[in-house]
């Protein structure tokens, strides 16, 4: 327990002192005073202040001006801010602060300040277990109220009113007194405890990452302090136990940090939230919406989508055709919804809530809402819906549908739909495009089934989902007639009963979903209603069907889970991560034919493509479950006829695989785009990021380096490799001038620079990014071919009529390629970057607030991104993210270049590139985080970066972008980022080096691995590695280096290293 938590922070006003009624009574007595006057001045009539309303919400918790300037804004009244020295008598914030004060002091002393004992009490026990006692106040009049109350010796530190104005500290929600407090406990505030009565208090504690928070609601709602960030909720602290917090840190801690819980109902947030909480198993997911929720624009938005499906439609835009692939929003099977006596059908987020929970159940794959709402007839009903997407049967998914009238009986009305009339809707800019991709062929019932039969309109990829139903009255099984009715391509059973005040009724829907498509069968079309009827009819306990799928999920968590001691929010955050990636991939890919989303398949932003996301997407799966890696590559390996075709049509030999793909293959990438500023069509020049086809290439020479899947790499991979190397060696052109090969015409991973300033033509020349990685590619490529058996090669020959003499020629081209670096040593982005003019970044930071994208803000000035030395991400230092400071060195040597010291020459690069790059995409951060770890003095960077890229989707930090879907390499790199740099951990081909730079207030990191097909178990904490081989078998042995050491690892024993 005491490792856990080693410290307790209390707020003064309200928890400690009962001063907060002399608070209110002066904050009343000053604000009545002030508006009656105010009032009279201005011809106005004002709600005085109101203790239930106006205290928590404008003035509790917060600093003494900032209460005042809060509390006025909400009745429209701005004033002068003033002097901290104004007198009471001053209309100024800082005038009615202080008189607000002058009322306090004569407060206390006429009455003295009241001490809540059960708190005293508690802060004893705290210090038996030795727990440090701090006290955190926004209030200046601490040590006046200490004093009176005979308290001026209980705490060991007090940061307060006057220190924060002395220390620039921010006030509640910002959690800046807080952890001041901790620290100068000499912890961390993931060491600590917090205590606190107000609503911003509650929030300041989540917000600051503290172990645990105690909201005591001797004044404020309990839901109010739940909702806004409180674990533990009391009304007086005689209610809490020290066993009860012991329990907290046993096990408590340890149960919330799998969940996302929402405990406030907000509709503009429900988008994310939906996102954020999809259920699914990799071949489809549903969006975690409220089931009985349509579409709405802008506020729910319940879509399914199934991998890999895909539909082509034309739209007209300006008298232009244009064509585009998008990933299909298919029928809604979730909807269930109620009707009560004569209304009508509702949804009840749209009735008054008087208690909400949302929650995502990480470890099980549920997604659960728990609602109080009454209605216009002031009917109170409690409902808790719960739905899932079975992780033991990839065609089956579930909802429990169950309410219970509080204070009426009625007869109520069910009725459970599959909705086959939706559209492509999700994503804003999409939305002037044609977005009907479905259309119904049939809806029925049959042998107690309802049916929606559908097939995409461009695709012809047939659709089959059914339901059944089972309806009970408490625990009893009810034996109802039901309706069907089918009406505007949606088909529903309806269910009527005569509900009963305080009766519980609930209903199961069951669910299977089959395509045309499907590849876990041998099937023909016809036999999709065959096989789903088969599976629903076997589907008759929804307990047992959720138990398999917990199970399920279980066992994925078994392997697949970082455990981390000491951090609550990262252990969440990093949770969450890992279970989207299962969500999009899993074990079921073997069936799919689809490679890894950029945005998951949580909704419809970029279409569903695939992108180079991969890259930081795979190593999530290649150290956890590599067969997934290679269920994904076999994507690319199929589509690697289209690939040839592209660069053929374009002029190239080899594979060029294009920037977006979907279901054929062919790039997806528009060819022009709409301006509606300008009235122009523009080309899309974003098809000319020739270096996915290095990521793929990449991606398959580090699976195979941490599989050794021989069978893999002779059949698919090194043709894909081959085919690659082929393509790039036909792109580059040879200068007789400077003796060197280039690259022209190309985009790097940084999309600002689309052409040069004024260009015409499209495309920079020799991207520093692309051209590195080519000579890396054609140098791993070449050592791969020359691993492989002679058969092999003779095999390659034949197949694809592969030559030697090319392998002389690639040799030559990775001895010449150019790169441009400068005399300074910063190799330049692109030829003739240095030429580029600065950015006046302070200008637009004051101007804009959130320059992420400058390219949007140049445009609308009519400036163009072309003109400027910035970056949207890491483009040069992109290569940091996959070659090391020696693996560079290394390359660049092969390339004719010396740069010297490896890290000072990094170190010149990382500092000239930062302070040039806005970035713009969520990757951005993942890749500075990550090469840090090379640069020692920068572990503090390195740390803030990762918590930037964890925060990202969570907090949708890109302004409005993970509502339309999650972003996976986002997730999949900052995951990467725990094993290759806080865990330390570099992979060889018999062994594997471990150095860990834990961050500082991590207690314990945990987790399992998978290297060629042995299974590690690691722990790390501050001063030991601790490293099982958990599959070896006898006469196994593998070598773990840390430092300057070797250990051997051998079956059934362990390495024990102290560090640091």
């Amino acid at each position: 327990m005491n490792e856990l938590c080693k410290g307790a922070i209390f707020d003064l006003d309200g928890v400690v002192t009962a001063s907060a009624k002399l608070h209110r009574e002066a904050w009343k007595k000053t604000f009545d005073d002030f508006l009656e006057k105010f009032s009279q001045e201005n011809g106005l009539i004002l709600e005085p202040f109101s203790y239930e309303l106006d205290y928590p919400n404008y003035v509790d918790g917060k600093p003494r001006y900032e209460g005042v300037k809060s509390f006025l804004e909400s009745r429209n009244i701005n004033i002068p801010f003033g002097h901290p020295d104004d007198s009471p008598d001053k209309e100024t914030i800082c005038g009615i602060g202080n008189k607000k004060n002058e009322l306090l002091h004569t407060l206390i002393r006429e009455k003295g300040v009241e001490v809540f004992g059960s708190t005293i009490e508690l802060i004893n026990i705290l210090k038996q277990q030795n727990i440090k006692v701090g006290l955190a106040t926004s209030s200046k009049n601490s040590s006046l109220i200490l004093e009176n109350a005979g308290l001026e010796n209980l705490f060991e530190t007090i940061v307060d009113g006057v220190v924060s104005e002395q220390l620039g500290l921010k006030g509640k929600p910002n959690p800046d007194i807080f952890v001041t407090a901790a620290h100068q406990l000499g912890l961390y505030p993931t060491e600590c405890m917090i205590f606190e009565d107000a609503i911003s208090g509650v929030e300041a504690g989540k917000n600051g990452n503290f172990a645990l928070v105690v909201g005591v609601a001797r004044r404020t709602a309990p839901e109010l302090l739940k909702e806004n960030g409180a674990d533990i909720v009391v009304k007086d602290l005689s209610e809490l136990t020290w066993e009860q917090i012991e329990d907290w840190f046993a096990n408590g801690i340890n149960e919330k940090a799998w969940h996302l819980i929402y405990y406030k109902y907000d509709k503009n947030e429900e988008m994310l939230r939906e996102s954020l909480t999809t259920t699914g198993n990799g071949y489809f997911a549903t969006r975690g919406a409220f089931v009985g929720s349509r579409m709405q624009v802008d506020e729910h938005y319940p879509g399914t989508y199934i991998a890999g499906l895909y539909n082509r439609l034309p739209s007209q835009v300006h008298d232009r055709t244009i064509y585009n692939n998008d990933l299909v929003n298919c029928p809604n099977w979730l909807l269930v919804e109620l009707k009560i006596g004569d209304g009508d059908f509702f949804n009840p987020l749209d009735c008054e809530i008087l208690k909400y929970k949302h929650d995502l159940n990480m470890l099980n794959g549920i997604v659960t809402r728990e609602i109080t709402f009454k209605d216009q007839n002031d009917r109170i009903t409690n409902l808790k819906t719960e739905n899932f997407i079975s992780m033991d049967d990839m065609h089956v998914g579930a909802v429990k549908y169950q309410f219970t009238p509080q204070n009426y009986s009625s007869d109520i009305v069910i009725r459970s739909s599959i909705d086959g009339s939706v559209i492509n809707y999700g994503v804003a800019r999409y939305r002037d495009l044609s977005n009907k991709h479905l259309e119904v062929i049939d809806a029925a019932t049959m042998n107690g089934y309802i049916y929606l039969y559908s097939q995409t309109n461009r695709s012809f990829v047939k659709i089959l989902i059914a339901a059944k139903h089972k309806l009970l009255e408490n625990d009893k099984i009810l034996d109802l007639q039901s309706d069907v009715n089918i009406h505007d391509e949606i088909i529903s059973e309806y269910f009527k009963l005569e509900a009963g005040q305080g009766v519980t009724y609930t209903l199961e829907k069951y669910v299977t979903l089959f395509t045309s498509k499907d590849k876990d069968r041998d099937t023909v079309d016809e036999d999709i209603f065959k096989i789903s009827f088969k599976t629903i009819r076997k589907l008759k306990s929804y307990e047992k069907l959720l138990d398999k799928h917990i199970k399920a999920w279980q066992k994925l968590w078994e392997e697949k889970d970082y455990v981390i001691e000491g951090d609550r929010f990262s252990q969440l955050a990093v949770r969450l991560y890992s279970y989207h990636l299962l969500v999009t991939a899993n074990i079921f890919n073997k069936y799919i034919d689809t490679g890894a989303p950029a945005r998951g398949w949580h909704g419809e932003a970029y279409r569903g493509h695939i992108f180079w996301d991969e890259i930081f997407i795979f190593p999530f799966f290649n150290i956890w479950n590599p067969e997934i890696t290679k269920n994904l590559l076999m994507y690319r390996y199929r589509r690697l006829d289209a690939a040839l075709r592209y660069a053929r049509d374009n002029g190239y030999e080899g594979a060029m695989y294009p920037w977006q793909s979907a279901d054929t293959g062919d790039e997806e990438t528009q060819e022009l785009h709409y301006n509606p500023i300008s009235g122009k069509w523009d080309p899309d020049l974003s098809r000319l990021q020739r270096h996915v086809s290095l990521a793929i290439s990449y991606n398959i020479w580090v699976y195979f380096y941490v599989t050794r899947d021989l069978d893999f790499l002779h059949n698919y991979g090194i043709e894909m490799m081959l085919e690659i190397a082929r393509f790039f060696s036909s792109i580059i052109e040879y200068n007789k001038v400077d003796g060197r090969y280039h690259i022209y015409g190309v985009m790097g991973p940084d999309e600002f620079h689309e052409k040069y300033p004024n260009a015409e033509k499209g495309g920079i020349d020799d991207n520093a990014y692309t051209n590195i990685m080519t000579a890396w590619i054609m140098h791993k490529t070449i050592e791969t071919y020359e691993y492989l058996p002679k058969k092999e090669k003779d095999r390659l020959k034949r197949k694809i009529g592969f030559k030697e003499e090319e392998i002389a020629l690639w040799k030559e081209i990775v001895s010449k390629l150019y790169v441009e670096i400068t005399d300074e040593g910063i190799i330049s982005q692109f030829a003739g970057y240095m030429n580029l003019k600065e950015l006046n970044w302070q200008h637009y930071k004051d101007k804009y607030g959130n320059i992420g994208r400058m390219d949007r803000i140049l445009k609308a000035e009519g400036d163009s991104p072309d003109n400027y030395k910035l970056s949207k991400q890491a483009d040069v230092l992109m290569i940091y993210y996959f070659l090391s400071p020696g693996q560079l060195k290394h390359i660049l040597e092969l390339m004719g270049y010396h740069i010297g010291d490896e890290l000072e020459f990094m170190r010149k690069n990382y500092n000239y590139y930062i302070q040039r790059t806005s970035h713009g995409s969520t990757l951005s951060f993942v890749v500075h985080s990550a090469i840090l770890i090379y640069l020692k003095d920068s572990y503090d960077d390195m740390w803030n970066w990762f918590l930037t890229a964890l925060k990202s989707d969570i907090y949708d930090l890109q302004g409005g972008t993970t509502r339309e879907g999650i972003h996976a390499g986002l997730m999949g790199g900052t995951l990467d980022i725990i094993f290759k740099s806080f865990a330390g951990i570099n992979l060889f081909k018999n062994r594997f080096r471990i150095d860990p730079v834990l961050p500082k207030h991590w207690k314990k990191l945990s987790f399992n691995f998978c290297h060629r097909h042995n299974w590690f178990n690691i722990e790390i904490t501050q001063n030991t590695i601790l490293i099982k081989g958990k599959t070896l078998k006898d006469g196994d042995r593998v070598a773990v280096e840390y430092k300057n050491k070797r250990y051997q690892l051998y079956k059934d024993q362990f390495v024990f290293i102290k560090h640091k």
